[in-house]
């Protein structure tokens, strides 16, 4: 039997695993205020030692309790975000968490008004710059900063390809190169993060 091409490998990888973990999360991502502010909640969920299957529904339940924005979050009770992480499957963390996701906001409210896109024009471009200012997010390290990047590259167009070490990993695994400028042009015009979380997915794989 022939061995598969590095472009028959993607197309398969994209069919069997071609969706972002926003997507898997109910967040129809697009450069708004809401939509990034979720996958930056997301971002500090699943950047946790924790199934991600927990994260996702954890980001679900905090949406569902209507801590869906800075000032939503901010204003809740530390409890009630304890609450809503319980619910979501989240309890190894919840409460450190919770003191994070509650930090976190109001330095997105004094430093950027609540608004993610604000951040975005304050790195005018820079993708380093990007990165430095997420990671001064509390909650949000090194890993957390390369989720969102990561997650957010569609609709921020200056970070792609963003491909981490998570997903350089999955590469590896698969036989792809493990180079982001090689990985970018084996998927084309296809949606850079839907190719980089199912690259994730691999590497996720037992």
């Amino acid at each position: 039997m022939p061995r598969a091409t590095q472009r028959e490998i993607v197309r398969d990888l994209l069919d069997e695993h071609g969706r972002t973990f926003a997507h898997e999360a109910g967040i129809r991502l697009r450069n708004t205020p809401q939509p990034l502010y979720r996958l930056l909640v997301l971002s500090v969920l699943l950047s946790a030692r924790i199934r991600h299957s927990i994260a996702v529904d954890t980001a679900r339940a905090l949406y569902e309790a209507g801590l869906r924005d800075p000032r939503r979050m901010a204003e809740a009770s530390w409890q009630e975000r304890v609450d809503a992480l319980g619910k979501g499957g989240y309890r190894r963390y919840d409460e450190s968490t919770a003191t994070q996701l509650g930090d976190g906001a109001e330095v997105l409210r004094e430093e950027y008004k609540g608004d993610l896109r604000r951040l975005r024009d304050a790195a005018d471009g820079d993708v380093a710059e990007l990165r430095r200012r997420l990671r001064k997010v509390p909650g949000l390290g090194p890993v957390g900063a390369d989720i969102f990047l990561r997650e957010a590259q569609g609709v921020w167009p200056e970070a792609a390809p963003y491909l981490d070490a998570k997903a350089l990993q999955g590469a590896r695994r698969l036989g792809l190169p493990d180079s982001s400028k090689a990985l970018a042009r084996l998927v084309g015009d296809g949606d850079p993060a839907v190719f980089a979380a199912a690259l994730v997915r691999v590497a996720l794989q037992k």
